[in-house]
């Protein structure tokens, strides 16, 4: 790491650098009580590319303390990023990449006219521009906006603390510096990760207190109108205790270039989530100079009138027909990037052509879990991670518990049960690794909760992805990721066409088909029908969702009176 000075208002900055100086420089700006330290993940993975370069801010660090509180005021701050981008790349504009104080003095310099030639793009995180602030907080009063500003408040109370005369410095020179280290592991979840050595990234507290003091009351007492033409990247941490997701409400009023991310992490994302950080500042800065946008900026990028499934990506397993090509089908209307797979690669590849040119078919044996997670890697590599999944593949069976031979439970549960823990556990990794949260979707039935004496292995491999998706859903919660489970009754799919019977001739199992499928007919629920709750139950996070009414009887029913199922499962006909 080459290490430097640059003097910005007579404010002598330490500055960093890393990687090759004649590529794309990258500036990253700290926050408080920070030093350039909280970069040093992100700052190693991105010197594999880019020219990085970090400075610690005017009085963190190894930088200059200024001699007055005036000294902290935002328009020095902004200065001092523009003069070290001048020094470490005079000819060509920077991409900053800012945290907390750091990206609130960011804002500064990206909103400053004539700065939009010097700085390529600007990626923000968990620090807004104050002046943005200002006017948020005078939005006309509805109760929606009343609460926010209520909750944000309550995210800020630290705030009102540091305008205390004595009490502020003294907290921090007597017990929370000495143990700020413990204080971010206990709350943040900051600690040592493994191969990498314990986090050093605070600085003296005391002085930073003065950005507070020097700015807050100011800025948003007199709000200025700052605009940027900048290309600029909000990534919300979304577990933020400090910086609410509000807050970025009406940015595109300021920002018309606007992109705005989600991160499942606390308030110190750089230090806990680098990989999350890294791959979105690669992908912007990438765009921004240049290269195709990723789905996930498609999907990201603040436009007008957009349907909520805008650019996401969304697998389905068993989509060569019915509910899986019918919510393939759904989803490809509403503008979402659509995998499908089936065992059948012929009928798989007629849904994706029917879901229109963002849909790539594939060839899948949901039974067989290497094939699964291979299938999963692909789709991660070729078109990336998942929004949502859909583990739709499923086969019927009909017959008595006796009468239903071991190799025809076997093949029930590898397919309905099995089929289902593949892909939940090869997408469900992949999303948590991404951090930005997603959905995944389970097919059960009303066999889960409705008993059978001719549906044994059916409705516990049902029953069993019922209560695997409740299982699922409290595990992946603190990841942002939902888990559903759709219960669907009675619904017109070939699936009762391919229906087997346990002890029964060839003969007697095409009649039994036949008068099955004749049964579904006469009911006439279509799988679109089925699609269609499937993406309400994404959009709204639910977890069970019961389709037809005989399904939604059956559920309530088995709530308030289960001895009334059970009692109507033994008079039911063989």
């Amino acid at each position: 790491m080459k290490t430097s000075t640059v003097t910005s208002h007579g404010v002598r900055l330490a500055v960093f650098e890393q990687g090759d100086p004649e590529r794309q420089t990258v500036l990253l700006v700290h926050g408080y009580p920070d030093t350039h330290a909280v970069w040093d993940e992100v700052a190693e993975a991105l010197a594999e590319d880019y020219h990085v370069v970090r400075y610690d801010v005017r009085g963190a660090g190894a930088s200059q303390v200024p001699s007055t509180q005036d000294g902290y005021r935002l328009e020095l701050l902004g200065a001092d990023l523009m003069a070290v981008a001048d020094a470490v790349s005079p000819h060509q504009p920077v991409h900053v990449v800012a945290h907390d104080w750091g990206s609130i003095q960011s804002w500064e310099a990206v909103t400053e006219p004539g700065n939009e030639h010097r700085i390529a793009s600007y990626t923000s995180i968990s620090g807004p521009c104050l002046d943005h602030v200002g006017h948020w907080m005078r939005r006309r009063p509805t109760p929606r906006v009343l609460g926010q500003l209520i909750n944000q408040q309550l995210h800020s109370w630290y705030i009102v603390a540091f305008h205390l005369p004595v009490l502020a410095k003294a907290a921090w020179r007597l017990g929370l510096g000495r143990n700020w280290a413990k204080v971010l592991a206990r709350l943040e979840g900051v600690r040592r990760r493994p191969g990498h050595p314990a986090p050093t990234i605070t600085s003296d507290g005391v002085h930073g207190i003065s950005l507070y003091r020097a700015n807050f009351i100011p800025r948003l007492r007199n709000p200025r109108e700052r605009r940027t033409t900048v290309p600029v990247q909000v990534i919300q941490p979304v577990g933020d205790r400090y910086a609410t997701m509000a807050l970025a409400e009406g940015l595109q009023r300021w920002v018309p270039k606007l992109w705005l991310r989600k991160v499942m992490a606390r308030h110190w994302a750089p230090v806990t989530h680098p990989e999350a950080i890294t791959r979105m500042v690669r992908e912007f800065v990438g765009h921004v100079d240049g290269a195709p946008a990723s789905l996930a900026l498609r999907r990201d990028q603040v436009r007008a009138a957009r349907s909520p499934f805008a650019d996401k990506l969304v697998v389905i397993t068993g989509a060569g027909s019915g509910i899986g090509r019918a919510t393939a089908l759904a989803f490809a209307k509403q503008g979402a990037e659509v995998v499908v797979c089936d065992l059948d690669p012929v009928t798989a590849k007629e849904t994706a052509e029917l879901a229109g040119t963002r849909a790539h078919a594939y060839q899948v044996n949901v039974a067989d879990e290497e094939a699964v997670r291979q299938f999963a890697a692909q789709v991660a590599a070729e078109h990336g991670v998942p929004d949502v999944v859909v583990n739709n593949a499923g086969i019927g069976h009909s017959g008595t518990i006796l009468d239903t031979t071991s190799a025809q439970w076997t093949k029930v549960l590898d397919v309905n049960l099995w089929g289902v823990i593949h892909g939940c556990r090869a997408f469900g990794e992949l999303m948590v690794r991404r951090g930005e949260g997603g959905h995944i979707v389970n097919l059960a039935s009303a066999a889960a909760y409705l008993p059978s004496k001719v549906l044994g292995a059916y409705a516990t491999s049902k029953a069993a992805v019922f209560m695997l998706s409740d299982c699922l859903r409290a595990e992946l919660a603190e990841h942002g990721i939902g888990v559903s489970a759709i219960c669907p009754g009675l619904v017109r799919t070939n699936i009762t066409r391919t229906t087997t019977f346990s002890g029964v001739s060839a003969a007697e199992q095409a009649a039994k088909q036949a008068r099955t499928s004749q049964l579904y007919a006469r009911r006439n629920f279509p799988p679109e029908g089925v699609a269609a709750e499937i993406l309400t139950a994404v959009r709204r996070n639910r977890p069970v969702v019961p389709v037809t009414v005989e399904s939604k009887a059956a559920l309530l029913l088995s709530r308030v009176s289960p001895a009334t199922l059970r009692a109507a499962a033994k008079i039911q006909a063989t």
